[in-house]
């Protein structure tokens, strides 16, 4: 009796997924059948500057939608994008400038796609990476976006 006792607080345990009862999203579809849109993502935000990370949530598959304040535009800015989530080449040269302790990590999927991207400011290459997604994030505290050139 015992060791149906065990097996099965075992098998209870192996049900939950590799995240454990909450898991990533990825988990959770795989421990349901349930498929993650395609456009799916999370968006982690640290401002850096002692308030709490906020996170917001954007669905771009049938139609903006979400919690993410600029649902709309996070998502016709990504749609334009060849591969938004795309990480850096290890091999990148960057230059040596800081813009500030922002952090962000973005997970889901997009376009059929994992995505895990984890943002930062703390090089010239990162900088331009955090820049380039536009109005999925926010822009740094105390700093404006330069004007377009030309």
């Amino acid at each position: 009796m015992a060791l149906l006792l065990l097996a099965g607080v075992l098998l209870a345990g192996c049900a939950t997924g590799p995240g454990g009862a909450g898991g990533t999203a990825a988990d959770r579809s795989a421990a349901t059948g349930v498929a993650q849109a395609d456009d799916d993502l999370i968006v982690e935000v640290d401002r850096g500057n002692g308030t709490p990370p906020e996170t917001w949530t954007l669905t771009c598959a049938a139609g903006a939608g979400g919690t993410h304040p600029r649902a709309e535009e996070a998502c016709a800015h990504l749609a334009g994008m060849a591969a938004p989530f795309a990480p850096l080449p290890d091999d990148l040269v960057c230059t040596e400038q800081y813009g500030g302790p922002q952090t962000a990590h973005v997970t889901g999927r997009w376009n059929g796609e994992p995505v895990d991207l984890q943002l930062s400011r703390v090089d010239g290459c990162r900088i331009s990476q955090w820049d380039s997604l536009g109005p999925l994030l926010p822009v740094p505290v105390g700093e404006q976006p330069l004007p377009p050139l030309g």
